[in-house]
């Protein structure tokens, strides 16, 4: 619930709204059952544990990197279902990496997310609570969060939409929706949408590539909204919001990474106000797709910035505990597969 919808919830119980707001912090301090609530009557302890349910997640596995501290966490669902998120480190601060969805129905052909398909999507509830499970786990604050995790975000949205209204709730954990991004493969009613609906929230594309027939054999949604639709779609938003949009690409051997596909998506860009964030892609089993070499990627990146595009070559953190989108997750159905 909304702190708004709580203190409905609360209203109607009889009890004083301000109880409402006692209930969210405790929540959003990382409390598993009402009777941790210190400050509330025993008797409405009681009272609320036989009317209400304080849901959480079990958190199933987790592995920390050697090389960066990069933790990937396994998540399990009353359902079963099991979900991703990733604890990252980065000179800005620490962010997370959310799922958005158990399992995806969109299919990239590089992705490990969409294997097994999609399952369902998450309640505004479970996303939140990947992120208090990792600052409880590791003992930090988190102030960023990314909407990136296994999942199309806009092909949940209320959800995510909710989840925004509460983890920025200064009642609760206070973040800043301009500290929370949302990565789409391109639905476009969703982007604007978002622009109406969460104009401060960021917004990144995976792009992969500028040829449609590239990208449309990488990601089937490109075969219904093709990249000159796309970029439309992203420039109204950069219009509206007046937030720079952030294109990512995965670099793929021998599939898009030659000169003529970084000029290609120069001229594509070219005008936008946006940045490029060139990812050199973790190989994932079964899939038959590499990564490019770093060099490789050095030469991509410079033939943008030479036609005058923001580009980044982002840092990869969690190489050693198999942090691309699905991996663990999946790894981890498969085991259970086999037990």
């Amino acid at each position: 619930m909304t702190l708004d919808e709580l203190k409905g919830f609360f209203l109607g119980i009889g009890e004083r709204p301000f109880r409402a707001s006692q209930v969210f912090k405790w929540m959003y301090a990382g409390a598993d059952s009402f009777g941790a609530m210190t400050n509330i009557p025993a008797g409405l302890r009681e009272a609320l544990e036989g009317m209400a349910e304080l849901y959480t997640l079990k958190l199933a596995a987790m592995r920390e990197s050697s090389v960066d501290g990069a933790r990937k966490y396994v998540f399990e669902a009353s359902d079963g279902d099991l979900i991703e998120g990733a604890l990252m480190q980065y000179s800005y601060g620490r962010s997370i990496c959310i799922s958005s969805q158990a399992g995806c129905r969109m299919g990239c052909a590089f992705c490990a997310s969409g294997i097994d398909g999609l399952h369902r999507g998450l309640s505004a509830g479970e996303m939140a609570d990947q992120l208090l499970i990792a600052e409880k786990d590791a003992g930090v604050k988190i102030g960023r969060a990314v909407i990136m995790g296994t999942g199309e975000p806009l092909d949940n949205f209320d959800q995510v939409r909710r989840f925004v209204e509460i983890v920025c709730d200064s009642g609760g954990l206070g973040i800043s929706r301009r500290n929370i991004t949302i990565s789409t493969c391109g639905l476009i009613p969703g982007i604007r949408r978002l622009a109406k609906e969460l104009p401060q929230v960021g917004l990144a594309v995976s792009l992969h590539s500028a040829d449609d027939a590239v990208r449309g054999s990488l990601m089937p949604i490109n075969k219904k909204y093709p990249i000159r639709d796309l970029k439309d779609a992203v420039r109204e938003h950069i219009a509206m919001t007046g937030r720079r949009a952030t294109f990512e690409y995965a670099l793929i051997d021998g599939v898009n990474d030659s000169a003529a596909a970084a000029k290609k998506l120069a001229a594509l860009l070219r005008g936008l106000n946006c940045h490029v964030n060139l990812i050199v892609m973790n190989r994932v089993e079964g899939l038959g797709f590499s990564g490019s070499p770093r060099k490789l990627a050095e030469d991509f990146q410079r033939i943008l910035a030479d036609a005058g595009i923001q580009v980044t070559i982002r840092r990869s953190l969690g190489k050693d505990i198999e942090a691309a989108c699905g991996q663990l997750r999946l790894e981890a159905r498969r085991a259970a597969d086999k037990g």
